[in-house]
C-alpha cells in the first residue's frame, strides 16, 4: 500500500502543484455558480474530527463534501474516545479504515503529524497553533481571482506571528512573493517555528504603518488566537497600535486589498471602516474556503483531474 499524500503545512506542496489547485479552484467554483453539478466523491467519506471551535472550518467542508458527491462526518474529542485518552496514533489507525478523507482542526502540530504517521488516507490540517495551509490556499485564490498572480507582490501581515503568519511566510517562499511582518514587541516571528526555508521573502518592520506602505495586500487575525485567552488582557495593551485603520489602507495605495480570515473584533485588530470599506474582500476570502478546500479534497484523492 502506497503512503496517502498530505496536507499538514503549506509547504507540502510545490509551486506546480499550487498551480494546478488554482485553476481546479475557480473551475470548481464556475461550475457551482452555474448550478451545474460536479460529484466526483460519490460514495466517499470525510471525516472531520473537532478540538478547536470553528464555524467557517466546519461549514466548508462539510458543505464542501456534499456537493462533491460524498457525505461528511463530523466527530468532536469531547464527543469521541479520544477525549477519553485514546492515543492518536490507535484513532488513526481505525478512523482512515472506515472513511477516504480526515480534516483535523486540534492544538499541537504535533498531534496531527503523528495521526497522518499512522493514517491510511490524506489527512489535511483544518488549523493548528502553528499553520493553517487550508486558509491561505483560499486567501491566495482570492488575491488572484481580484489581482492577478500573486508573484512579486507583497502582503502586509500586521499584528501577532501566530499560525497565519507562519504560513503566509511559508507561501511566499514557495511562490515568490514578499511578506512584510510588523508585530509588537516580544510577539515577533520564529523562522523555526514558521518552518521557513530561508528569509529572502520576509522582512521585519518595527512600525506597522511602514509595513503596510506600498503593499499589494494587508491582512490581520485577531491579537488572541484560541488556546491563549490567558494572555488577553496583556495582549489587549501590547498591540493597541496594531489595528489595521485607514491610514494604513492610505499608504498601501489606492489599488491594496485588505483580509481577514474571521472571526473579526471590528475595534481591535481592525476599524470597522476598514473591515466594512471598499479594500476588503472578506467576505470573497470566506467564501473561498468552501471552493478551495473541494478542489484540495479532489486532489487528495484523485491527482490531477482533466477537465
Amino acid at each position: 500500500m502506497t503512503s496517502p499524500k498530505h496536507y499538514l503545512q503549506f509547504k507540502d506542496f510545490s509551486a506546480d502543484e499550487y498551480a494546478y489547485l488554482f485553476e481546479r479552484i475557480a473551475w470548481i467554483k464556475a461550475r457551482f455558480k452555474a448550478y451545474e453539478p460536479y460529484h466526483p466523491m460519490f460514495d466517499r467519506t470525510l471525516v472531520m474530527i473537532f478540538e478547536k471551535a470553528s464555524t467557517r472550518t466546519r461549514l466548508s467542508f462539510e458543505a464542501g463534501m456534499a456537493q462533491l458527491g460524498g457525505s461528511a462526518i463530523y466527530l468532536n474529542t469531547r464527543d469521541s474516545q479520544l477525549g477519553r485518552g485514546e492515543p492518536v496514533e490507535d484513532a488513526a489507525h481505525v478512523i482512515s479504515r472506515m472513511c477516504d478523507l480526515v480534516m483535523i482542526r486540534t492544538f499541537e502540530q504535533e498531534i496531527i503529524e503523528r495521526f497522518a504517521a499512522n493514517s491510511r488516507v490524506p489527512v489535511i490540517n483544518g488549523l493548528t497553533n502553528e499553520y493553517h495551509p487550508c486558509q491561505i490556499l483560499a486567501d491566495i485564490h482570492t488575491f488572484i481571482e481580484h489581482r492577478g498572480s500573486i508573484q512579486g507582490k507583497t502582503v502586509a501581515w500586521i499584528g501577532d506571528s501566530n499560525n497565519m503568519c507562519n504560513t503566509w511566510l511559508q507561501a511566499a517562499e514557495l511562490l515568490d512573493f514578499n511578506v512584510h511582518v510588523s508585530t509588537p514587541p516580544g510577539y515577533e516571528v520564529e523562522p523555526e517555528r514558521a518552518g521557513l526555508y530561508g528569509t529572502s521573502h520576509f522582512e521585519q518592520f518595527a512600525d506597522p504603518l511602514e509595513a503596510c506602505r506600498g503593499a499589494d495586500l494587508v491582512t490581520t487575525d485577531v491579537w488572541t488566537s484560541m488556546g491563549f485567552e490567558a494572555e488577553n488582557e496583556a495582549r489587549m495593551k501590547a498591540f493597541a497600535d496594531w489595528q489595521v485603520d485607514a491610514e494604513m489602507m492610505a499608504v498601501a495605495g489606492g489599488e491594496s486589498l485588505f483580509m481577514h480570515c474571521l472571526p473579526a473584533h471590528r475595534g481591535e485588530e481592525v476599524s470597522a471602516e476598514v473591515i466594512d470599506g471598499p479594500h476588503s474582500v472578506v467576505w470573497d476570502e470566506a467564501e473561498n474556503r468552501l471552493h478551495a478546500q473541494k478542489a484540495l479534497m479532489e486532489y487528495l484523492l484523485l491527482g490531477k483531474v482533466d477537465a
